[in-house]
Parts: C-alpha cells; sequence; structure tokens
C-alpha cells in the first residue's frame, strides 16, 4: 500500500491514536457524520473494502512468492491462520495502518476484485459531495454479493426499479440461486447476541469512536460472507454454524421463511426475473444432487437444508415452465436427502397451513401427472423407471407425512399388544427341507420416516388436508402391479416400488398388490406342501380344504379351523376349497363365497348372542355379556381373515372403531359418533353444557348397562364412582372414561380374542402397512355407496330384452 492511497484512506478511516483531545475530536466527528450522513457512510464502507482486502491478504495472499511482506499468506514465513484468527488480525492490521501489498499479475479472483472495490471506495471517499446516482454506479454490478438478505433484495430492487433495468438483479439471483453455498447462506434469522457476547461488548473502551465499530462489524462480515469455508465442500467446519445448529429445535430451521415469502411474493411479479430463479433451479440442482450423493454435506452441515425450504417456497413451482427440466432435477436432488434431513423437512412443514401443504402436495402431483401423460408406460417400459416419477414420489412422501404430523395426532390410545405370541407351523420351511439355512423372519413392514418420525399414519385422526387428494389416479392405471410387488418383496435399491409409498396408490390398486401377495403365500404354502410328500412320505394336501354340511355349518367349519389353529396355523394361508357334503361341485371362487355368506348370516345372527345389532346404525357389535367362549371370537376372527385372504366380499358391517382396533388404536369419545351416536350426542350435551352439571343432572361416576336378559348391570367408573359426582371440572374425565368402558374395557376379551384369529391369517401380509382403517373396511365390506347409474350404464342385456323393455324399466332403472 502506497502513501498516496493512505492518505486518501485516512479521511475515512482515523487511526486509533493517544491523544489528550481525543474525546473532543470523536465528537467534532459525530458532528461532522450528522451532517453529512452520505460521506460517513462511504467512509465507512472504505474501512469495511480495507478490512477485507487484510483479511484475503492473510487467508490467500497477494500471489507474489517473493513477496516480503510478514502480514501476506504468500511470504516465505507466514504462518498460515484460520479464518476467525484471520478476521481478528485483519482488524488489528486495519488500526496500525499495517503494510497491504498489491495483489500480484499472476493472482486473479477474490482479491483483484476487492482491490477493484477498494480502489472505487477511496476514490468515493476523496470526493464526499458525490450524489445518489453516483453511489449507485458504484453498486449496479454487485459483484460483491454471494447471499441475499430482504433487505439486499430491496435495495437492489430499488436501484434497478429507478433505472428501469433489472440485469443486476437478474444477475445476483442467477448467481446466488444456483449456488448451494450462496443459498444456504441466504435468508437468514437474525439471532440475539448470547451473554458472553454481550459482555464482551459492553467491557470495550468507551472512548473507541464508530468508525471502530463499524470496523469490528465489518470484519465479523467478511469472515462469514466471503470464507472459503462457506463452499459446500467445506461446510459445516466453521465452529459458528455448529453452534447455530445445536440451538435450533428440531423442526426449526435458520432460515427466515416469512421473508423468503415476502421477497418471492415482490419478485416473481416480473417476468424476467421468474426466468432467472428457473435457470438457476436448472443449474444448482445437478450439484446439490452430487453433494448429497457423495459428499453428506447434510451431516456436517444441517443448515444445508435451508436450500430446499428457500426453493420450495417459490409459488410457480408447478407451473409448464418447471416441469420440463427444472422441477424433475430438483426432485432428484431432494430424494437423495438422508432419513434425518427428511425427518427434519417433515417436522418443519407440519407447522405450515392446510393452503401451504396443498400447494406443495399438488406441485409433486402434477409433477408426477405431467410425467405419466407425456410418456408410453407399459409392461416393457415401467413407469417404475421414470426418475422422475420417482424422484416426484419420494418427495411427495415427506409432505404426506408433514400432512399426518401436522394433523389431528392421537399417539397415546393404543391397543395392548398380545401377550401370548401367535403359533408358528411345527412343520420345516422350504428352505430347511433344501438343506438350506432358516432365514430370520422380518416382522411388519414399517416405513423408516415413520420410524424416524415417531409417528403412524392411523395415528392421525383427521389431516391437514384428506388423505384421499394424495392419490394419483393417472399413476395407477400405467402402473404394472405384478412387477411393482415383486420390486416391492425384493427390496432392492435399484429398482423403485410404488407399494413403498402407498399413500399414492388407491383402494383398487393396493388391493391388487395384498391379492399378489397372497397369491403367492398360497403358491409357497403348496410347493412346501409337493416337497412334504416327496421328502417324507406324507399326503398330499396343497389347499385348506373345508367339508361342511349345509345344516351345520357353522359347527362343522368351526370345529375344522379351531383343529388346524391349534395343529398348523400355516395351513390357513393356503387356498380355501370349500366342499358341501352331499353336492358336487368343484370350488372355483364360487362356492367360498356362498359358504362365506352362510357363515356370517349364521355368526351374526342376534339370536345366538355374540353380536348385538343397531337398528338405527345398522351396525354390529360385540356382546360383552355374551356366553360364547373366547375362542368362538378367534375363529370368526379367522373367518375374517380368511375372507381377505381368498378376496371375498362380506355382508359385515362394523363401527369403523373395529377396524381402527384391530390396526393397534383403542377407541375413543370420538368413536363413539359412528358407534353408538345417541351415547355420543348425550355425552357432548354433556360437555357443552353452561348451567351447573353437579346440580342439574345430579350423577356419578357409577353407569349402568342392561344385559340381554333385561337385568341391570352396574359399573364404577372409578373407585367408589356411586359417591363421586359429576361436575364442571370433571366431566371431561367422565366422558373419556364412559367411552373407554363402552369401546374398550367392556369387550376386551371378546376383541382381543377376535384379532387374535384375524391376526393368524393376516400377520405376514403388508395389510397394515399398505391400508388405513377406512380402506381395510372396504376390504372386508365393500363400500356403502353405490353407483346405480354406472350399473346401469354398464349392463348387457340378453334373451330378447333391452334398456328399454318395460320390465326392465320397472324392476331395474325406475325413472
Amino acid at each position: 500500500m502506497n502513501s498516496d492511497e493512505k492518505e486518501d484512506c485516512e479521511c475515512a478511516t482515523p487511526q486509533a491514536k493517544t491523544s489528550p483531545a481525543r474525546g473532543a475530536a470523536s465528537r467534532e466527528q459525530e458532528e461532522l457524520d450528522i451532517e453529512n450522513p452520505e460521506a460517513s457512510r462511504m467512509k465507512r464502507a472504505a474501512a469495511k473494502h480495507l478490512i477485507e482486502r487484510y483479511y484475503h491478504q492473510l487467508t490467500e495472499g497477494c500471489g507474489n512468492e517473493s513477496c516480503t511482506n510478514s502480514w501476506c499468506a504468500s511470504s516465505m514465513g507466514f504462518s498460515r491462520m484460520d479464518n476467525n484468527a484471520a478476521a481478528v488480525k485483519a482488524l488489528e492490521l486495519y488500526k496500525v495502518n499495517a503494510k497491504l501489498c498489491d495483489p500480484h499479475p499472476s493472482k486473479k479472483g477474490t482479491a483483484s476484485t476487492y482491490l477493484e472495490s477498494s480502489t472505487h471506495s477511496n476514490s468515493a471517499c476523496s470526493n464526499r459531495k458525490m450524489n445518489h446516482k453516483d453511489v449507485h454506479a458504484v453498486r449496479d454490478n454487485f459483484k460483491d454479493i454471494n447471499y441475499l438478505t430482504e433487505e439486499k433484495v430491496y435495495e437492489i430492487l430499488d436501484i434497478c426499479g429507478e433505472k428501469e433495468d433489472y440485469s443486476p438483479l437478474i444477475r445476483v439471483i442467477g448467481r446466488v440461486f444456483s449456488s448451494a453455498e450462496g443459498l444456504v447462506q441466504s435468508f437468514r434469522r437474525s439471532k440475539p447476541h448470547t451473554k458472553e457476547e454481550l459482555k464482551s461488548l459492553q467491557g470495550k473502551d468507551e472512548d473507541k469512536d464508530e468508525d471502530e465499530k463499524e470496523a469490528a462489524a465489518c470484519s465479523a462480515t467478511a469472515m462469514e460472507e466471503d470464507s472459503p469455508t462457506s463452499s459446500s465442500s467445506r461446510l459445516g467446519e466453521g465452529s459458528s454454524g455448529d453452534n447455530d445448529v445445536q440451538k435450533l429445535a428440531p423442526d426449526e430451521v435458520s432460515v427466515d421463511i416469512e421473508a423468503v415469502r415476502r421477497v418471492y411474493e415482490r419478485l416473481l411479479s416480473n417476468e424476467k426475473i421468474e426466468a432467472a430463479f428457473l435457470n438457476a433451479l436448472v443449474y444448482l440442482s445437478p450439484n446439490v444432487e452430487c453433494d448429497l450423493t457423495y459428499h453428506n454435506v447434510y451431516s456436517r452441515d444441517p443448515n444445508y437444508l435451508n436450500l430446499f425450504v428457500i426453493v420450495m417456497e417459490n409459488n410457480n413451482l408447478h407451473s409448464p415452465e418447471y416441469l420440463e427440466i427444472a422441477l424433475p432435477q430438483f426432485c432428484k436432488a431432494m430424494s437423495k436427502l438422508p432419513l434425518a434431513a427428511q425427518a427434519k423437512l417433515t417436522r418443519l412443514w407440519s407447522h405450515y397451513s392446510a393452503e401451504q401443504i396443498r400447494r406443495m402436495m399438488e406441485t409433486f402431483q402434477q409433477l408426477i401427472t405431467f410425467k405419466v401423460i407425456s410418456n408410453e408406460f407399459s409392461s416393457r417400459n415401467l413407469v417404475n423407471d421414470d426418475d422422475a416419477v420417482v424422484a416426484a414420489t419420494k418427495c411427495l412422501k415427506i409432505v404426506y407425512y408433514a400432512n399426518v404430523l401436522g394433523g389431528d395426532l392421537d399417539t397415546e390410545n393404543n391397543e395392548d399388544e398380545d401377550e401370548e405370541p401367535i403359533p408358528e407351523s411345527s412343520e420345516l420351511t422350504l428352505q430347511e427341507l433344501l438343506g438350506e439355512e432358516r432365514r430370520n423372519k422380518k416382522g411388519p413392514r414399517v416405513d423408516p420416516l415413520e420410524t424416524e418420525l415417531g409417528v403412524r399414519t392411523n395415528d392421525c385422526r383427521r389431516p391437514l388436508i384428506p388423505f384421499e387428494e394424495f392419490v394419483n389416479e393417472p399413476l395407477n392405471e400405467v402402473l404394472e402391479m405384478d412387477k411393482d410387488y415383486t420390486f416391492f418383496k425384493v427390496e432392492t435399491e435399484n429398482k423403485f416400488s410404488f407399494m413403498t409409498c402407498p399413500f399414492v396408490l388407491n383402494a383398487v390398486t393396493k388391493n391388487l398388490g395384498l391379492y399378489y401377495d397372497n397369491r403367492i403365500r398360497m403358491y409357497s404354502e403348496r410347493r412346501i406342501t409337493v416337497l412334504y410328500s416327496l421328502v417324507q412320505g406324507q399326503q398330499l394336501n396343497p389347499y385348506l380344504r373345508l367339508k361342511v354340511r349345509r345344516d351345520h355349518i357353522i359347527d362343522d367349519a368351526l370345529v375344522r379351523l379351531e383343529m388346524i389353529a391349534m395343529e398348523n396355523p400355516a395351513d390357513l394361508k393356503k387356498q380355501l376349497y370349500v366342499e358341501f357334503e352331499g353336492e358336487q361341485g368343484v370350488d372355483e371362487g364360487g362356492v367360498s363365497k356362498e359358504f362365506f355368506q352362510l357363515v356370517v348370516e349364521e355368526i351374526f345372527n342376534p339370536d345366538i348372542g355374540m353380536f348385538t345389532y343397531d337398528e338405527h346404525t345398522r351396525l354390529f357389535w360385540f356382546n360383552s355379556s355374551s356366553f360364547e367362549n373366547e375362542g368362538q371370537y378367534t375363529l370368526i376372527g379367522i373367518v375374517l381373515g380368511l375372507a381377505i385372504y381368498n378376496n371375498c366380499i362380506l355382508d359385515v358391517h362394523f363401527p369403523m372403531v373395529v377396524y381402527r382396533k384391530l390396526m393397534g388404536k383403542k377407541g375413543t369419545f370420538r368413536d363413539l359418533a359412528d358407534a353408538n351416536p345417541v351415547l355420543y350426542q348425550s355425552l357432548k350435551e354433556l360437555l357443552e353444557y353452561e348451567g351447573s352439571v353437579e346440580e342439574d343432572m345430579m350423577i356419578t361416576f357409577q353407569i349402568s348397562q342392561t344385559d340381554p336378559f333385561g337385568n341391570r348391570l352396574m359399573y364404577d367408573l372409578r373407585e367408589n364412582g356411586d359417591k363421586i359426582p359429576v361436575t364442571n371440572e370433571n366431566r371431561k374425565d367422565f366422558v373419556a372414561l364412559y367411552s373407554e368402558y363402552i369401546l374398550n374395557k367392556s369387550v376386551e376379551k371378546q376383541f382381543k380374542a377376535f384379532r387374535r384369529g384375524f391376526h393368524m391369517v393376516t400377520n405376514e401380509s403388508p395389510l397394515k402397512y399398505l391400508f388405513r382403517p377406512e380402506e381395510i373396511e372396504l376390504l372386508i365390506c365393500g363400500s356403502r355407496n353405490l353407483d346405480f347409474q354406472a350399473l346401469e350404464e354398464t349392463t348387457e342385456y340378453d334373451g330378447g330384452y333391452n334398456k328399454d323393455s318395460r320390465i326392465i324399466n320397472l324392476s331395474f332403472w325406475p325413472c
């Protein structure tokens, strides 16, 4: 640094001197700054640029291998220092007016940029009467901006608006939004000072002038903005970033989301600026995908997640311009996020509103639909091999679980597991018969993200947006379910199965996947039986044969099933073959369906007393006073499981709480609305009653029930419940205990036996993984809503009849 340059800068940066008149000089300088704020701002800018040059001299050097400056990284005897130390040293060198090297001609890049910026600042300092337009001329390229804040964006936008030229803003957006490190650092939330920082600030000399304070702030800014550690290959090495992460909650990120939304709202109205976002995303996505795939960048800097948060706030992602290239590439990058990052993103988005969740859902759904419609998928060209569709589905899973997590959750009321494990087959497996070692049996499949979040889909009583909106019908139409099921069972990383994302499939498609699973199990049992007959000489019996008498169908069927359940439960997974005694016929499915129909009519006959029937709701419920033993309910559960296993629909109608209980959830007050509407309405009025419950209603924590013989039975919801009055304060407890008794405790023995029989057949099935409770109901008894118009339109007539025949119109399609 030559003497002339130092003289020019002295007007902007008064150096620290020990002078008795320093206080008076500082006061005069402050008064001067007040009178001429523009000159003061330019003076501070010059100080900032000098400090930045010192910083780069300490970290990068001037590029001259023969440099003799002891405070230059290019000199032979220089000791390397970390970025924090370099920032502090730069401030010290600035205070003492240390030697500043000029960049060597061979040194290009950052240092030259700062030299250029410094030269501009020095010349600006020498001319204190510089007008506002000249200031804009200095800043019109904004080459020193490597990340953005809301204030920076508005500043550049105002300057461009005055000039009516938005090209500088477009260049800045292109540079920042196409750079992972720049975007990660952008739009950070301002954080308050720690106690240590406050003490440090208070301990500083009170006579330190304002310029030195500004210079200290500039050195910190230079260290944060331009340090090489901000690059993606070194993210997370700085101690400050790690400390920021440790202070964040599991559902928080360091980006200011509201600021990002405000910026998008102002910028996206300009078509040219919108194109800059589009092009930047095209350049950004491949680099991000590489970082996540090969460099494990998130584990070193969790703030890397900011990038995805910022991009997903763009409301135009679903527009046609993005669907072709930009959004597919971004989805591929996002699908590479590690499980912990996906979980954090899910927790963050779970706090979003239903409209915001729907917007993100529709973004990924439109990409899936666009790719499905624009391609011709078939058995030879599988949709499973389309990277864009697969990536978008994986991203949609994050939104789906955010929708679940942000909904109305019930994670506490879970059914207890069966105390006794379901008995396994005593026979050898196929691997053992072939001399292979027995493989460890896998438990029920569970989604890894579900495990990471500690929540299940069945825990959600009401999501932010309906589950049905996540189903993609065009995808279901082109999906080859037999191939997809194969990928699901093999669990290979090279092939993706949409059964791992069941929320995107409709009930018909999932039922087809379940059908393949059941058939393969049937064929497997058949092969094992054949091997037994060859190896051990046993009688060949590849089917689950039931020979029954029509007059004693319940006795014959249940006795036979009980014997099979006790001797060899694996036989329940064989294909069902029913034969009615004294009747000839081959069971190709029709005989089995008739068998199930007859069994259900007998079992659910109220005269037998195993179930009660509500005339108002037309639903069945367990009879808590039944004289039948638990084994009878177990066999009924087996029958229900066999109906699903053999793809038969039953004329059985339970309240939804039964299917929720089968999926592991206890009944609560809300389930009474479906199971017992009259009781539900009474308890609801109790909760909403505005008067004194104790004085007006005079009820206690003792309830009464009537058994099938008309006897009145009393039950205490609490110990000595007849002495505890229900008040306004404890009425919620009364309602919860009442619901718990009606839906759970009163039928505990009956339901546990019923569930045990059901799981004997379905325990190894992906039933729980694929289906929600309402879809289980569709599997068992079909839809309650019948579309007769569709039936009329698809009906075929023969025997001389047609749709205009008088008897047809009178009997089937009356006007």
